[in-house]
């Protein structure tokens, strides 16, 4: 009898799991296994929100896996190191895994399969996270896509409907099992209690998933292309987490919004299906970015152009870093969506957009400095998602232009929070404001009189006018 290792990485599920499959299928024994290695991830290692996310998928994974006949070993330190202890404990002669498109996961990948075959062991990855692998997808000119319209015109002609894998029945293990560690040996979750607002808004795990998707399709799928702007409405699909850690698969997600489209003639259902996909596929496309552009989350991508952008010194910003990172910017829309982030681990994308705005051209500091605070703060922090959207707004990435786009915060929370429902919620200290007042409450500093609320850290008008002119400042380098 053989036996596979099925080397558990951000793909914690039995649902369309394509190395599962192939594991199960070519082997008598199979052994899951997942190895805690945050330094192999560094200098991006999961920060605070993920770690208290892995903890519970990891935990709701190894409840499943047992219910079907295999336990999840879990061990930490070198995955190789690792990797071959478990091979020689049970004699397994062969790993499976999932790829990850992160260059220092790339890297080790290389590394643990060359190693791996070279000991005469098999090992195989698998697609199991995206819809198409990024080196499948070029322009005409052979070139990587640096623009969303027309990598996804291509992307989506290809997309037809996918037929997900079905979870195994059973999975014979090994009858002699390796020692694992306790899931609490990992010391994953928070040594302070700050996490708790995260419970109530999350299910970790596949079956979180599964609820969160059904849901959506079933409920709010109709709506979606108008209702995901507003803050204050529960419109978009919560399945972002859930993807990162591999809990669904887009193929999982396609299929199941397809056959609710197919079947259900609800008003805006299929262009809300179809605005879906089109979400699903700017993933797919900030996948595509990292892998042909490895050096973007700490550079951007236009680095001969905005290498030379005058950001503020870290010591003159600091103190406008720290307001903002706390909620205390005294603009209620960038407040509400920072303390969301805090409480819940998540935040809204319409307000993600704001904060980062104003954060990048008000207060000129570098967005390099938001990407690290969302990296540690979202439950959902993916490299490539965050990389592109921080580069997005900062206007030095991919389908960036206007690259000097700036975001009024006034006016984007009048429009897509008229009647202060997502302020009230996240900054009480102004709830009993009038709703024309809320968004703006420094024009009439009476009203702030015994709230505690702060007065804005920046003047918009003036700081819009000085990043105006940062960016006309480098505006006669080529791009390309």
């Amino acid at each position: 009898m053989t036996t596979a290792l099925l080397w558990l990485r951000r793909d914690l599920r039995l649902t369309d799991h394509p190395a599962l499959i192939a594991a199960c299928e070519r082997h008598e024994r199979v052994l899951p296994v997942y190895i805690h290695a945050p330094d192999e991830d560094a200098p991006w290692s999961p920060g605070a929100a993920s770690r208290w996310w892995l903890h519970h998928s990891l935990k709701a994974l190894g409840d499943s896996l047992k219910a079907i006949g295999a336990p999840l070993i879990i061990r930490e330190g070198d995955s190789l190191t690792s990797l071959r202890a478990l091979i020689k404990e049970t004699d397994a002669s062969a790993v499976y895994w999932s790829r990850l498109y992160e260059p220092t996961a790339i890297a080790r990948d290389t590394r643990v399969k060359e190693a791996l075959r070279s000991d005469e062991i098999e090992a195989e990855s698998f697609n199991s996270a995206l819809l198409f692998e990024p080196w499948t997808l070029k322009t005409l000119s052979g070139e990587p896509y640096r623009v969303f319209t027309p990598f996804w015109r291509n992307a989506s002609a290809r997309l037809h409907s996918p037929v997900p894998l079905a979870a195994p029945e059973h999975i014979s293990a090994p009858k002699k099992l390796p020692k694992s560690l306790p899931l609490d040996a990992l010391n994953l979750l928070p040594k302070i209690p700050w996490a708790g607002g995260f419970t109530p808004r999350w299910q970790p795990g596949e079956a979180g998933a599964f609820i969160a998707l059904n849901e959506f399709c079933e409920e709010r799928m109709p709506d979606y292309k108008e209702a995901r702007d507003i803050p204050s409405l529960d419109a978009t699909s919560s399945l972002s987490p859930h993807l990162h850690f591999g809990e669904i698969s887009p193929r999982q997600i396609i299929a199941r919004a397809q056959a609710q489209a197919a079947s259900d003639d609800a008003p805006g259902m299929l262009a809300g299906s179809e605005h879906f996909a089109r979400e699903i596929g700017w993933r797919e496309f900030a996948h595509h970015l990292l892998f042909h552009y490895p050096k973007t989350p700490d550079e951007p991508m236009y680095a001969s152009k905005f290498g030379r952008f005058p950001w503020r010194k870290r010591g003159e910003s600091i103190n406008d870093l720290e307001a903002w990172q706390r909620g205390q910017t005294g603009i209620p829309i960038v407040d509400a969506g920072m303390r969301q982030l805090w409480t819940t681990g998540y935040m809204h994308n319409r307000v993600r957009m704001i904060v980062a705005s104003l954060l990048t051209k008000n207060l000129l500091i570098p967005w390099q400095d938001g990407a690290h605070w969302f990296w540690d703060t979202l439950v959902d922090a993916s490299l490539a998602n965050n990389t592109l959207g921080w580069q997005w707004v900062a206007g030095c990435g991919a389908d960036a232009a206007p690259y000097y786009r700036i975001f009024n915060p006034v006016l984007q929370s009048a429009k897509f929070d008229p009647h202060g429902i997502y302020l009230r919620r996240w900054v009480p200290e102004l709830a009993a404001l009038p709703d024309k007042d809320l968004h703006a409450p420094w024009e009439k500093p009476a009203l702030l009189a015994g709230t505690g609320y702060p007065k804005p850290i920046v003047d918009l008008a003036d700081s819009r006018v000085r990043a105006l002119a940062a960016y006309e400042a480098i505006k006669g380098t080529d791009p390309a």
